[in-house]
Protein backbone atom coordinates (compact mmCIF):
# COMPACT_ATOMS: atom_id res chain seq x y z
CA UNK A 1 0.00 0.00 0.00
CA UNK A 2 1.48 3.26 -0.83
CA UNK A 3 2.48 5.09 2.26
CA UNK A 4 1.39 8.40 3.57
CA UNK A 5 3.65 10.19 3.53
CA UNK A 6 2.84 13.75 3.93
CA UNK A 7 -0.93 14.06 3.45
CA UNK A 8 -2.71 15.14 6.23
CA UNK A 9 -6.33 15.09 6.81
CA UNK A 10 -7.26 17.74 8.94
CA UNK A 11 -10.23 19.28 10.58
CA UNK A 12 -11.37 22.97 10.34
CA UNK A 13 -9.90 23.80 14.21
CA UNK A 14 -6.70 21.68 13.33
CA UNK A 15 -5.51 22.77 9.90
CA UNK A 16 -3.81 25.75 11.49
CA UNK A 17 -0.91 23.21 13.21
CA UNK A 18 2.71 23.21 12.25
CA UNK A 19 4.15 22.11 9.13
CA UNK A 20 4.56 18.30 8.80
CA UNK A 21 7.62 19.17 6.85
CA UNK A 22 9.30 23.07 6.71
CA UNK A 23 9.68 23.26 3.21
CA UNK A 24 6.79 21.29 1.96
CA UNK A 25 4.33 22.72 -0.57
CA UNK A 26 1.16 23.47 1.01
CA UNK A 27 -1.82 22.39 -1.28
CA UNK A 28 -5.42 22.89 0.74
CA UNK A 29 -9.02 21.42 -0.11
CA UNK A 30 -12.11 22.40 1.33
CA UNK A 31 -14.83 18.77 1.26
CA UNK A 32 -17.81 17.96 2.27
CA UNK A 33 -16.65 15.08 3.92
CA UNK A 34 -19.63 15.12 6.80
CA UNK A 35 -23.23 16.20 5.74
CA UNK A 36 -25.40 15.81 2.20
CA UNK A 37 -22.20 15.49 0.09
CA UNK A 38 -20.05 13.03 2.42
CA UNK A 39 -20.08 10.06 0.00
CA UNK A 40 -18.52 11.94 -2.69
CA UNK A 41 -16.80 14.20 -0.49
CA UNK A 42 -14.69 11.45 1.08
CA UNK A 43 -13.79 9.63 -2.55
CA UNK A 44 -13.08 12.91 -3.40
CA UNK A 45 -10.44 13.40 -0.70
CA UNK A 46 -9.49 9.94 -1.43
CA UNK A 47 -8.35 10.84 -5.45
CA UNK A 48 -6.84 13.72 -3.73
CA UNK A 49 -4.66 12.13 -1.53
CA UNK A 50 -3.63 9.48 -3.60
CA UNK A 51 -2.42 11.98 -6.18
CA UNK A 52 -0.65 13.67 -3.76
CA UNK A 53 1.41 10.32 -2.37
CA UNK A 54 2.03 9.24 -5.62
CA UNK A 55 3.66 12.60 -6.24
CA UNK A 56 5.71 12.72 -3.23
CA UNK A 57 6.49 9.42 -3.60
CA UNK A 58 8.40 10.04 -6.97
CA UNK A 59 10.65 13.08 -5.72
CA UNK A 60 7.18 16.10 -4.97
CA UNK A 61 6.91 19.11 -6.61
CA UNK A 62 9.86 21.38 -7.75
CA UNK A 63 11.93 19.03 -5.61
CA UNK A 64 9.59 19.76 -2.03
CA UNK A 65 6.67 17.34 -0.97
CA UNK A 66 3.57 18.01 -1.10
CA UNK A 67 1.48 18.62 2.25
CA UNK A 68 -2.17 18.37 1.65
CA UNK A 69 -4.36 19.94 3.73
CA UNK A 70 -8.01 19.10 3.97
CA UNK A 71 -10.59 20.23 5.99
CA UNK A 72 -14.52 19.09 6.41
CA UNK A 73 -17.08 21.78 5.41
CA UNK A 74 -19.67 19.82 6.19
CA UNK A 75 -21.39 20.03 3.04
CA UNK A 76 -22.02 24.06 4.22
CA UNK A 77 -21.25 26.42 2.18
CA UNK A 78 -20.30 29.59 4.74
CA UNK A 79 -17.79 26.85 5.81
CA UNK A 80 -16.84 26.15 2.78
CA UNK A 81 -15.79 30.05 1.83
CA UNK A 82 -14.44 30.54 5.70
CA UNK A 83 -11.94 27.41 4.77
CA UNK A 84 -10.90 28.41 1.53
CA UNK A 85 -9.98 32.38 3.37
CA UNK A 86 -8.11 30.11 6.64
CA UNK A 87 -5.94 28.12 3.82
CA UNK A 88 -4.94 31.44 2.31
CA UNK A 89 -4.67 33.61 5.15
CA UNK A 90 -3.56 31.62 8.18
CA UNK A 91 -2.18 28.36 6.34
CA UNK A 92 -0.21 29.65 4.00
CA UNK A 93 -1.45 27.21 1.15
CA UNK A 94 0.68 27.67 -2.29
CA UNK A 95 -2.07 25.99 -4.43
CA UNK A 96 -5.46 24.85 -3.80
CA UNK A 97 -7.76 22.01 -5.06
CA UNK A 98 -11.34 22.63 -5.79
CA UNK A 99 -14.96 21.05 -3.69
CA UNK A 100 -17.66 19.26 -4.65
CA UNK A 101 -20.71 19.84 -5.95
CA UNK A 102 -21.95 23.16 -7.80
CA UNK A 103 -23.49 24.63 -4.68
CA UNK A 104 -20.57 24.73 -2.64
CA UNK A 105 -18.63 25.76 -5.80
CA UNK A 106 -20.43 28.78 -6.45
CA UNK A 107 -19.19 30.38 -3.60
CA UNK A 108 -15.83 29.73 -3.19
CA UNK A 109 -15.15 30.87 -6.83
CA UNK A 110 -15.70 34.52 -5.62
CA UNK A 111 -13.88 33.61 -3.05
CA UNK A 112 -10.49 31.98 -4.93
CA UNK A 113 -11.07 34.61 -7.91
CA UNK A 114 -10.38 37.56 -5.41
CA UNK A 115 -7.15 36.28 -3.95
CA UNK A 116 -5.90 35.30 -7.38
CA UNK A 117 -5.65 31.38 -6.74
CA UNK A 118 -6.10 28.96 -9.44
CA UNK A 119 -9.33 26.99 -9.25
CA UNK A 120 -9.48 23.61 -10.46
CA UNK A 121 -12.98 22.44 -10.53
CA UNK A 122 -13.71 18.85 -9.79
CA UNK A 123 -17.77 18.80 -9.53
CA UNK A 124 -19.13 22.04 -10.18
CA UNK A 125 -20.95 22.38 -13.38
CA UNK A 126 -23.43 24.54 -13.43
CA UNK A 127 -23.46 27.55 -16.45
CA UNK A 128 -23.50 30.17 -13.74
CA UNK A 129 -20.31 29.55 -12.29
CA UNK A 130 -18.49 30.17 -15.50
CA UNK A 131 -20.39 33.20 -16.62
CA UNK A 132 -18.87 35.79 -13.24
CA UNK A 133 -16.39 36.45 -15.18
CA UNK A 134 -13.56 34.54 -12.46
CA UNK A 135 -9.79 34.89 -13.15
CA UNK A 136 -8.33 31.02 -13.33
CA UNK A 137 -11.14 28.93 -13.23
CA UNK A 138 -10.97 25.96 -14.55
CA UNK A 139 -13.35 23.13 -14.80
CA UNK A 140 -12.12 19.25 -15.20
CA UNK A 141 -15.35 17.96 -16.25
CA UNK A 142 -16.42 17.73 -20.11
CA UNK A 143 -18.62 20.85 -19.89
CA UNK A 144 -21.55 22.44 -17.99
CA UNK A 145 -24.20 21.03 -16.36
CA UNK A 146 -26.95 22.53 -18.97
CA UNK A 147 -25.10 20.59 -21.78
CA UNK A 148 -24.96 17.39 -20.41
CA UNK A 149 -28.43 16.41 -22.07
CA UNK A 150 -26.91 16.82 -25.28
CA UNK A 151 -25.35 13.31 -24.81
CA UNK A 152 -28.75 11.67 -23.60
CA UNK A 153 -29.93 13.05 -27.19
CA UNK A 154 -27.09 11.85 -29.53
CA UNK A 155 -27.27 8.57 -27.72
CA UNK A 156 -30.95 7.87 -28.60
CA UNK A 157 -30.38 9.32 -32.41
CA UNK A 158 -27.29 7.74 -32.87
CA UNK A 159 -28.25 3.86 -30.84
CA UNK A 160 -31.76 3.64 -31.17
CA UNK A 161 -33.42 2.52 -34.19
CA UNK A 162 -36.05 5.20 -35.02
CA UNK A 163 -38.73 2.67 -34.32
CA UNK A 164 -38.04 1.81 -31.00
CA UNK A 165 -37.07 5.13 -29.93
CA UNK A 166 -39.07 6.57 -26.93
CA UNK A 167 -41.62 9.16 -27.83
CA UNK A 168 -42.79 10.36 -24.41
CA UNK A 169 -40.67 11.64 -21.34
CA UNK A 170 -41.30 12.30 -17.90
CA UNK A 171 -38.72 14.28 -16.10
CA UNK A 172 -38.07 14.58 -12.12
CA UNK A 173 -35.28 16.20 -10.79
CA UNK A 174 -34.02 18.05 -6.87
CA UNK A 175 -34.13 21.66 -6.43
CA UNK A 176 -30.49 21.15 -6.36
CA UNK A 177 -28.02 23.52 -8.16
CA UNK A 178 -26.53 20.97 -10.47
CA UNK A 179 -29.96 19.12 -11.39
CA UNK A 180 -31.88 22.22 -11.93
CA UNK A 181 -29.23 23.34 -14.21
CA UNK A 182 -29.41 19.88 -16.50
CA UNK A 183 -33.21 20.13 -16.36
CA UNK A 184 -32.84 23.56 -17.77
CA UNK A 185 -30.58 22.49 -20.84
CA UNK A 186 -33.25 19.41 -21.44
CA UNK A 187 -36.37 21.61 -20.89
CA UNK A 188 -35.03 24.45 -22.72
CA UNK A 189 -34.68 27.02 -19.86
CA UNK A 190 -33.18 30.20 -19.93
CA UNK A 191 -30.03 30.96 -17.88
CA UNK A 192 -30.27 33.81 -15.29
CA UNK A 193 -26.99 35.64 -14.49
CA UNK A 194 -27.63 35.25 -10.23
CA UNK A 195 -25.65 38.71 -9.94
CA UNK A 196 -27.61 40.87 -12.22
CA UNK A 197 -29.90 39.26 -13.42
CA UNK A 198 -29.05 39.10 -17.11
CA UNK A 199 -29.63 36.19 -19.67
CA UNK A 200 -26.65 33.95 -19.77
CA UNK A 201 -28.01 31.73 -22.25
CA UNK A 202 -31.29 30.66 -23.65
CA UNK A 203 -31.42 26.95 -24.31
CA UNK A 204 -34.35 26.35 -26.20
CA UNK A 205 -35.80 24.40 -27.35
CA UNK A 206 -34.14 22.09 -24.90
CA UNK A 207 -32.96 18.49 -25.78
CA UNK A 208 -35.95 16.69 -25.26
CA UNK A 209 -37.86 18.30 -27.89
CA UNK A 210 -35.32 18.46 -29.78
CA UNK A 211 -34.91 14.28 -29.69
CA UNK A 212 -38.68 14.76 -30.78
CA UNK A 213 -40.07 13.67 -26.96
CA UNK A 214 -43.59 14.61 -25.62
CA UNK A 215 -42.69 15.99 -22.54
CA UNK A 216 -45.64 14.42 -20.04
CA UNK A 217 -44.86 14.81 -16.50
CA UNK A 218 -42.18 17.71 -15.29
CA UNK A 219 -41.60 17.86 -11.68
CA UNK A 220 -39.30 19.06 -9.07
CA UNK A 221 -38.88 17.70 -5.52
CA UNK A 222 -37.69 20.21 -2.59
CA UNK A 223 -33.57 19.38 -2.45
CA UNK A 224 -33.75 19.20 1.94
CA UNK A 225 -36.14 16.07 3.85
CA UNK A 226 -37.57 14.82 0.37
CA UNK A 227 -39.44 11.29 1.03
CA UNK A 228 -42.49 10.87 -0.63
CA UNK A 229 -40.83 8.50 -3.26
CA UNK A 230 -43.56 6.21 -3.88
CA UNK A 231 -46.05 8.89 -4.69
CA UNK A 232 -43.25 10.63 -7.55
CA UNK A 233 -42.99 7.12 -8.69
CA UNK A 234 -46.93 6.36 -9.31
CA UNK A 235 -46.68 10.04 -10.78
CA UNK A 236 -44.07 9.21 -13.41
CA UNK A 237 -45.83 5.31 -14.01
CA UNK A 238 -49.73 6.83 -14.25
CA UNK A 239 -47.92 9.62 -17.11
CA UNK A 240 -46.84 6.73 -19.19
CA UNK A 241 -43.54 8.10 -20.11
CA UNK A 242 -41.47 6.14 -22.27
CA UNK A 243 -37.91 7.38 -21.13
CA UNK A 244 -38.25 8.69 -16.97
CA UNK A 245 -35.32 11.19 -16.58
CA UNK A 246 -34.46 11.45 -13.06
CA UNK A 247 -31.93 14.33 -12.00
CA UNK A 248 -30.50 13.60 -8.45
CA UNK A 249 -28.40 15.27 -6.13
CA UNK A 250 -26.46 12.49 -4.93
CA UNK A 251 -26.24 8.47 -5.94
CA UNK A 252 -28.48 7.72 -2.78
CA UNK A 253 -31.10 9.54 -4.21
CA UNK A 254 -31.27 7.96 -7.17
CA UNK A 255 -31.28 4.86 -5.43
CA UNK A 256 -34.51 5.89 -3.58
CA UNK A 257 -35.91 6.92 -7.22
CA UNK A 258 -34.77 3.42 -8.57
CA UNK A 259 -36.24 1.59 -6.04
CA UNK A 260 -39.49 3.64 -5.71
CA UNK A 261 -39.80 2.82 -9.38
CA UNK A 262 -39.48 -0.67 -9.42
CA UNK A 263 -41.89 -0.83 -6.48
CA UNK A 264 -44.49 0.57 -8.61
CA UNK A 265 -43.91 -1.35 -11.52
CA UNK A 266 -43.47 1.27 -13.77
CA UNK A 267 -42.38 0.22 -17.66
CA UNK A 268 -40.65 2.78 -19.45
CA UNK A 269 -38.17 2.27 -22.79
CA UNK A 270 -35.82 3.65 -21.30
CA UNK A 271 -34.35 5.19 -17.77
CA UNK A 272 -31.38 8.28 -17.55
CA UNK A 273 -30.45 8.98 -14.00
CA UNK A 274 -27.99 11.94 -13.64
CA UNK A 275 -26.46 10.09 -10.82
CA UNK A 276 -25.09 6.62 -10.31
CA UNK A 277 -22.31 6.11 -11.86
CA UNK A 278 -21.17 4.91 -7.92
CA UNK A 279 -20.65 1.82 -6.39
CA UNK A 280 -23.19 2.65 -3.78
CA UNK A 281 -25.82 2.94 -6.25
CA UNK A 282 -25.48 -0.50 -7.75
CA UNK A 283 -25.47 -2.05 -4.29
CA UNK A 284 -28.61 -0.02 -3.25
CA UNK A 285 -30.66 -1.24 -5.80
CA UNK A 286 -28.78 -4.49 -7.03
CA UNK A 287 -30.61 -6.03 -10.73
CA UNK A 288 -32.82 -2.85 -11.06
CA UNK A 289 -29.70 -1.28 -12.21
CA UNK A 290 -29.63 -2.71 -15.12
CA UNK A 291 -30.55 -0.79 -18.18
CA UNK A 292 -30.01 2.41 -16.43
CA UNK A 293 -28.24 4.86 -18.38
CA UNK A 294 -26.08 7.59 -16.59
CA UNK A 295 -23.24 10.14 -17.86
CA UNK A 296 -20.06 10.02 -16.76
CA UNK A 297 -16.99 12.22 -16.91
CA UNK A 298 -14.51 8.41 -16.45
CA UNK A 299 -14.95 5.33 -17.44
CA UNK A 300 -12.53 2.38 -16.57
CA UNK A 301 -12.26 1.08 -19.79
CA UNK A 302 -11.27 4.41 -21.16
CA UNK A 303 -7.65 4.19 -22.50
CA UNK A 304 -6.84 7.98 -21.73
CA UNK A 305 -2.88 8.78 -21.08
CA UNK A 306 -1.84 11.40 -18.68
CA UNK A 307 1.01 12.44 -16.94
CA UNK A 308 2.28 12.37 -13.17
CA UNK A 309 5.51 13.95 -12.27
CA UNK A 310 7.67 13.63 -15.41
CA UNK A 311 6.11 10.50 -16.54
CA UNK A 312 3.40 9.06 -18.32
CA UNK A 313 0.64 8.03 -16.21
CA UNK A 314 -2.96 5.93 -17.79
CA UNK A 315 -6.32 5.66 -16.44
CA UNK A 316 -5.05 1.95 -16.24
CA UNK A 317 -1.85 3.22 -13.78
CA UNK A 318 -4.45 4.52 -12.14
CA UNK A 319 -7.20 1.97 -11.41
CA UNK A 320 -3.74 -0.14 -10.18
CA UNK A 321 -2.97 2.36 -7.94
CA UNK A 322 -6.30 3.27 -6.22
CA UNK A 323 -7.00 -0.62 -5.12
CA UNK A 324 -3.52 -1.25 -4.02
CA UNK A 325 -3.98 1.74 -1.55
CA UNK A 326 -7.69 1.69 -0.71
CA UNK A 327 -8.87 -2.17 -1.27
CA UNK A 328 -11.90 -1.52 -3.75
CA UNK A 329 -12.40 -0.15 -7.77
CA UNK A 330 -12.44 3.37 -8.12
CA UNK A 331 -15.44 5.17 -9.31
CA UNK A 332 -15.77 8.63 -10.80
CA UNK A 333 -15.37 10.61 -7.86
CA UNK A 334 -11.91 9.71 -7.08
CA UNK A 335 -10.64 9.77 -10.71
CA UNK A 336 -12.21 13.44 -11.16
CA UNK A 337 -10.02 15.04 -8.37
CA UNK A 338 -7.21 12.57 -9.03
CA UNK A 339 -7.19 14.67 -12.66
CA UNK A 340 -7.65 18.34 -11.18
CA UNK A 341 -4.36 17.25 -9.15
CA UNK A 342 -2.45 16.53 -11.95
CA UNK A 343 -3.46 19.54 -13.86
CA UNK A 344 -2.12 21.48 -10.87
CA UNK A 345 0.93 19.19 -10.90
CA UNK A 346 1.95 19.71 -14.57
CA UNK A 347 0.89 23.18 -14.16
CA UNK A 348 3.78 23.54 -11.39
CA UNK A 349 6.16 21.44 -12.95
CA UNK A 350 5.77 23.72 -16.15
CA UNK A 351 6.08 26.86 -15.11
CA UNK A 352 8.57 25.80 -12.35
CA UNK A 353 7.23 28.44 -9.77
CA UNK A 354 3.85 28.22 -7.76
CA UNK A 355 2.84 31.66 -8.43
CA UNK A 356 -0.80 31.59 -9.22
CA UNK A 357 -0.62 34.55 -12.18
CA UNK A 358 1.86 32.41 -13.68
CA UNK A 359 0.35 28.86 -13.20
CA UNK A 360 -3.57 30.65 -14.50
CA UNK A 361 -1.31 32.18 -17.50
CA UNK A 362 0.28 28.65 -18.56
CA UNK A 363 -2.91 26.90 -18.06
CA UNK A 364 -5.16 29.80 -20.61
CA UNK A 365 -2.76 29.17 -22.63
CA UNK A 366 -3.80 25.14 -23.31
CA UNK A 367 -4.65 24.10 -26.21
CA UNK A 368 -6.46 21.01 -27.96
CA UNK A 369 -2.51 20.11 -30.04
CA UNK A 370 -0.83 21.28 -26.13
CA UNK A 371 -3.39 20.27 -23.55
CA UNK A 372 -3.04 19.10 -19.85
CA UNK A 373 -3.06 15.32 -20.53
CA UNK A 374 -5.20 13.76 -17.42
CA UNK A 375 -6.73 10.40 -16.75
CA UNK A 376 -10.06 12.16 -17.75
CA UNK A 377 -8.26 12.35 -21.17
CA UNK A 378 -7.19 15.81 -22.38
CA UNK A 379 -8.24 19.32 -21.46
CA UNK A 380 -7.80 22.68 -23.08
CA UNK A 381 -10.69 25.44 -21.98
CA UNK A 382 -12.34 28.22 -23.50
CA UNK A 383 -12.18 31.82 -21.75
CA UNK A 384 -14.80 31.23 -19.49
CA UNK A 385 -12.71 28.13 -17.82
CA UNK A 386 -15.74 25.17 -19.84
CA UNK A 387 -13.72 22.25 -21.94
CA UNK A 388 -12.93 22.79 -25.38
CA UNK A 389 -14.31 19.61 -27.42
CA UNK A 390 -14.83 17.44 -25.09
CA UNK A 391 -18.13 14.63 -24.95
CA UNK A 392 -19.55 13.09 -21.97
CA UNK A 393 -19.46 9.52 -21.68
CA UNK A 394 -23.15 7.98 -21.33
CA UNK A 395 -22.93 4.51 -19.51
CA UNK A 396 -25.11 1.88 -18.60
CA UNK A 397 -25.70 -0.87 -15.91
CA UNK A 398 -25.71 -3.98 -17.19
CA UNK A 399 -25.67 -7.73 -16.36
CA UNK A 400 -25.69 -7.21 -12.51
CA UNK A 401 -23.17 -5.30 -11.46
CA UNK A 402 -21.43 -3.83 -15.17
CA UNK A 403 -20.88 -0.30 -15.68
CA UNK A 404 -20.46 -0.54 -19.58
CA UNK A 405 -19.43 2.48 -21.82
CA UNK A 406 -21.84 2.61 -24.55
CA UNK A 407 -22.10 6.07 -26.19
CA UNK A 408 -20.29 8.20 -28.00
CA UNK A 409 -19.44 4.98 -30.69
CA UNK A 410 -15.90 7.13 -31.58
CA UNK A 411 -14.09 8.11 -28.49
CA UNK A 412 -12.23 4.51 -27.65
CA UNK A 413 -12.88 1.30 -28.55
CA UNK A 414 -14.88 -1.36 -26.31
CA UNK A 415 -17.97 0.37 -26.69
CA UNK A 416 -20.48 -2.09 -25.38
CA UNK A 417 -24.16 -3.09 -27.03
CA UNK A 418 -27.06 -0.45 -25.60
CA UNK A 419 -29.41 -2.55 -23.75
CA UNK A 420 -32.76 -0.98 -25.50
CA UNK A 421 -35.31 -1.24 -24.15
CA UNK A 422 -35.09 -1.73 -20.67
CA UNK A 423 -37.51 -4.60 -19.91
CA UNK A 424 -38.18 -4.11 -16.54
CA UNK A 425 -36.72 -3.69 -12.83
CA UNK A 426 -35.79 -7.63 -12.64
Amino acid sequence: MHAKLLTAVVTAAAVASPAIAQDALRIGASLPLTGNFSVSGEKHEQGYSLCVDLINESGGLLGRQVELLVSDNRSDNATAISQYERFINVNGVEAVFGTFSSRLTFPVASILSRNGFVHPVPAGGALRIYTQGYEGIYYLQPNAAEYVGSSLRDLIADRVDEAERPSSVAIVWADDFFANAVAAGLLGQQVMDPADGSLVADLAPGYLVESGLEIVMEERWPEEGFNDWLNLANSIKNSGAELIVGLTASAEEASQLTRALQTVRADPKMVYLSQGTQAEYFEGVGSASNGVLVHTSWHPNAPFEGVLGDAPFTNADFIAAFEEANGFAPDEDSAIPFAVCQTMAQAINATGTTDNQVLDEWLSARTLEDPVRTILGRFAWDETGLPIGKPFLMAQWQNDGELNFVYPLDEFPGTADLVHPKNGWE
